[in-house]
Formats: C-alpha cells, sequence, structure tokens
C-alpha cells in the first residue's frame, strides 16, 4: 500500500472512532438525563476510554505524516530554524 493509500485507510479509521466516539457521548448523555447515575459513571468510563484511543490515534497519525513529510522534503527545504544552544546564551 502507497503512503497515499496508507493515510486514507487510518482517517477513515479515525473517522470511524469518531463516529464511535459520539455514539457513547450520546448513550453516556442519555444515562445522566435519566437519572441513572451508576450506570452514567460506568458509560463515562467508556466514553473516556474511547476518547483516550481517539486522542492516541490521532496523534500518531500526525507522527506519521510529519515523518514521511520530513523524509519527502530535501533538508534545504526545512521552515524551522535549528535549535539555539543553550550554552551560547
Amino acid at each position: 500500500m502507497d503512503n497515499h493509500s496508507n493515510l486514507d485507510a487510518e482517517s477513515l479509521m479515525l473517522d470511524a472512532k469518531k463516529a464511535i466516539l459520539e455514539e457513547q457521548h450520546r448513550r453516556f448523555q442519555e444515562l445522566q438525563a435519566a437519572g441513572m447515575w451508576p450506570e452514567a459513571m460506568q458509560q463515562l468510563q467508556v466514553t473516556l476510554g474511547c476518547a483516550a484511543d481517539l486522542l492516541k490515534d490521532s496523534v500518531n497519525l500526525l507522527e506519521s505524516a510529519v515523518a514521511r513529510r520530513k523524509q519527502q522534503s530535501p533538508p534545504s527545504q526545512n521552515l524551522l530554524p535549528p535549535p539555539e544552544d543553550d550554552q551560547a546564551k
């Protein structure tokens, strides 16, 4: 699979996880509105787990995209200045 196809697949996976998170959050809100607090707290744990998973996967995707971009760009096109040497101050 080439990089573009891989990125598309990863994006679709993130979209699916976002939809799952939204559904879990909706369930939590329904339980909360119904005053079903023990069930709402259990659902909140599931919702937060989904959110953490989505966030972790999003960060991984961003890190992969940055790494691919760095591999494709010659060093002369790097727009960031080199880090300053703390000893020079």
